[in-house]
């Protein structure tokens, strides 16, 4: 069956107007697209952040009179609004998203790989990955530096700490790559849910993992606890978290920061400096990953 969609653009201050004359005409599915290339690099906490220029999308169903909903809504908003009407044709959607992921190499010996594919290199490190609701997919270049940074490493028999582990990924890649033991750690259940479940994927030894939220976590991040601890969040927690971070690792260990961009290095960086040196140990666009290790 074919669709109705509504392309709307109008001004900040009619958006929420014209999301309830969609709904009120009978929009089956309301969706916000950034009108206008504007990142959202950091939210507050409990914050949804919105563009300030939005393109408002809403879909109805074939037998809607499309020229009635664009006569409606120039009317009731006095032509503010810019207002487009397209068909969208029915397609296998999941196969259509499936498109969009495909295995990511990630080193010479390390992919991510998601369900549907064959791995390219059966030999080497492959991480069995979906996308889903956690954060932590390899597509993004703080995730993917991550990666890299951790298989550059020797790993073996190692206590490793992902704080704010998302969909586990970079943990399961430390287990994956020789680790002997994850503490993952997460304020969000679906996060530790989806850590849970790509273990599994992964065949991650139940018993190497611990699943904790920052209400459970102190039992684990203990002082001293872990060889390699590897953080991709934000910059502000980042700073916020410096000592129980730096706390937890060893004398020597290794620290991985990652979820800045360029200029945040340096607050980020003073934060951990009494005991850990950060460097930029790569870089993508404004993207950074930091490391250093623990002074002993």
């Amino acid at each position: 069956m074919a669709w109705i969609q509504v392309r709307a653009r109008a001004p900040k201050a009619l958006h929420e107007s014209l999301e309830g004359a969609l709904l009120e005409l009978g929009a089956v599915s309301i969706t916000y697209q950034d009108g206008a290339d504007q990142p959202v690099l950091e939210p507050g906490v409990g914050e949804t952040p919105l563009w300030d220029q939005l393109v408002i999308l809403g879909l109805f169903t074939a037998d809607t009179a499309s020229e009635s909903l664009k006569v409606a809504l120039m009317s009731a908003f006095d032509n503010q609004c810019e207002i487009a009407i397209e068909i969208l044709e029915d397609r296998v959607w999941e196969k259509e998203w499936e498109k969009h992921y495909q295995p990511i190499q990630i080193t010479d010996h390390v992919w991510i790989c998601p369900s549907w594919c064959a791995p390219p290199n059966p030999e080497a490190v492959n991480l069995l990955l979906d996308p889903g609701l956690a954060f932590g997919t390899g597509t993004h270049p703080s995730t993917a530096m991550c990666l890299k940074t951790l298989a550059n490493e020797n790993l073996t028999d190692q206590h490793l700490i992902d704080y704010g582990c998302g969909s586990g990924i970079l943990g399961i890649a430390g287990i994956k790559l020789g680790a002997k033991s994850l503490l993952a750690v997460d304020n969000d259940p679906q996060a530790l849910t989806a850590t849970h479940d790509n273990a599994l994927r992964n065949d991650v030894p139940l018993e190497a993992l611990i699943l904790a939220s920052a209400e459970t976590e102190a039992p684990y991040l203990t002082e001293a606890s872990a060889d390699t601890l590897v953080a991709n969040i934000l910059a502000e927690p980042l700073m916020h978290l410096a000592p129980k971070l730096v706390n937890a690792l060893k004398p020597g260990g290794l620290l991985i920061l990652a979820g800045l961009i360029e200029a945040q290095v340096d607050a980020v960086a003073s934060c951990y400096s009494p005991l850990v040196e950060l460097n930029i140990a790569d870089q993508t666009d404004e993207w950074v990953c930091l490391s250093g290790r623990k002074r002993g």
